[in-house]
């Protein structure tokens, strides 16, 4: 007997079941991050005594060059496949990675690990981002990222915070890795039970955007990445907004340690950035949805930028608190902006593929982020490297402020059309 599907409705409310499954589900797909956070600089220099601030940073390179040609990949695959397919495969993918960086007998493996994490990171986060946007509609869709990178973020924050605190009580390897274990089990199992979103893409392609003109996945690239002022602007602050997660990530932690602070307060730092970054952007989406995408995302740049600088220039607990909250403050109001931004302008029918491309350029800012600080801070210094970072970031802003149209318009006019 053949089975009834249900209607296919756009919207929070008709899809709220499925909308929260995946909030979930994705706090699991960035508690895997938050394994790593705080303590995987410490096992590079206590475990196997790397000194280049460029080799311990080159886990970052070998996770940010693999999740961003999967972000790519990732959103190729979910049109022409389907949503869901990809997320488990994504999931599949992480299953060998807690159990290498528990055993890891060299640096090579915590690599491999890496690039794993990479690609199990770029199929499962793309997907997830992908499947709340088709579910959202045009609506809501800043509120839709916002609850979807404040899920993922705000498990980063508590992922690095208790594997920090586990790591200060019972050594860096292997206990505080035992949690991913039960990341991947409950993540897959979740993932299991998610519908795909594929036909509520089409849906809104009918009903809100018309016939879309055939454009080919080059043309595709080209757009986003270099000739569309909006979508090449987007793109650009992606990728310097994961830079600076990227120093956050592998050489902020190192920066901390050369102030003589513990591995508790190391750990409470590594957990502020991306707990202020999750919970705000329970606020920043639904904010971009009512003033619009463009200044947000200039502001929320120059705030980063000054988080950073303070980083810089301080030498202390408190004070790098302060520009924790600001990096992370700066950032959730850029991070969903972004996506919903992507959302206003790409045609339904091939916004999955827009999406990985925009993400293929975003996280490769990790392995920008991590060559780039880790040379220039055996060149001249870790401050000087973080000082860098900080103007790259003002100038991506002026980018936006210069280049980047209001998008939020686009979804208006198309809705009232």
């Amino acid at each position: 007997m053949n089975s009834v599907r249900p209607e296919v409705r756009l919207g929070l409310g008709a899809n709220l079941g499925q909308f929260s499954l995946l909030v979930v589900v994705n706090a699991f797909v960035g508690a895997m991050i938050g394994l790593e956070r705080s303590i995987l600089p410490a096992i590079a220099e206590h475990d196997f005594h790397l000194a280049a601030h460029a080799a311990v940073l080159s886990f970052i390179v070998a996770f940010g060059i693999s999740k961003a040609f999967t972000n790519y990949l990732a959103g190729r695959l979910s049109d022409a496949i389907g949503r869901k397919r990809v997320l488990l495969v994504g999931w599949a993918v992480a299953i060998p990675v807690p159990f290498l960086l528990m055993w890891a007998p060299s640096w090579s493996w915590v690599l491999f690990s890496n690039v794993l994490l990479g690609i199990s990171q770029g199929l499962t986060w793309s997907t997830t981002v992908i499947m709340k946007i088709d579910l959202a509609g045009p609506a809501r869709r800043g509120f839709a990222m916002g609850l979807n990178e404040f899920a993922g973020y705000g498990a980063v924050a508590i992922s690095a915070l208790a594997t920090g605190y586990i790591a200060a009580t019972y050594g860096l390897r292997p206990e505080p890795f035992y949690l991913g274990v039960a990341y991947v089990a409950l993540g897959l199992g979740l993932s299991l039970v998610v519908r795909d979103t594929h036909g509520h893409a089409r849906k809104e392609a009918a009903e809100h955007h018309g016939a879309a003109e055939v454009v080919s996945q080059r043309e595709l690239f080209i757009r986003t990445s270099f000739t569309d002022p909006d979508l090449s602007s987007i793109s650009q602050a992606g990728l310097v907004n994961n830079l600076n997660d990227g120093l956050a990530w592998g050489l902020f932690p190192l920066f901390y340690a050369s102030a003589k602070l513990s591995l508790e307060q190391i750990a409470w730092l590594a957990a502020i950035y991306p707990a202020v970054w999750g919970l705000g952007q329970l606020f920043t989406g639904a904010l971009s949805d009512r003033i619009g995408r463009k200044w947000l995302i200039a502001a929320g740049m120059w705030i980063q930028a000054a988080g950073i600088a303070v980083i810089a220039a301080s030498g202390s607990f408190v004070p790098f608190i302060l520009g924790a909250v600001l990096l992370g403050v700066g950032t959730a109001m850029v991070y969903p902006t972004l996506l919903a931004a992507i959302g206003d302008v790409a045609h339904a029918s091939w916004r999955a593929s827009i999406v990985g491309v925009y993400r293929l350029w975003r996280d490769l800012g990790y392995a920008v982020g991590a060559l780039l600080a880790g040379v220039v801070a055996d060149l001249v210094g870790v401050g000087a490297a973080i000082w860098l970072v900080a103007a790259l970031t003002a100038g991506s802003g002026l980018v936006v402020a210069v280049r980047m149209s209001e998008t939020l318009k686009r979804t208006q006019l198309r809705d009232h059309s």
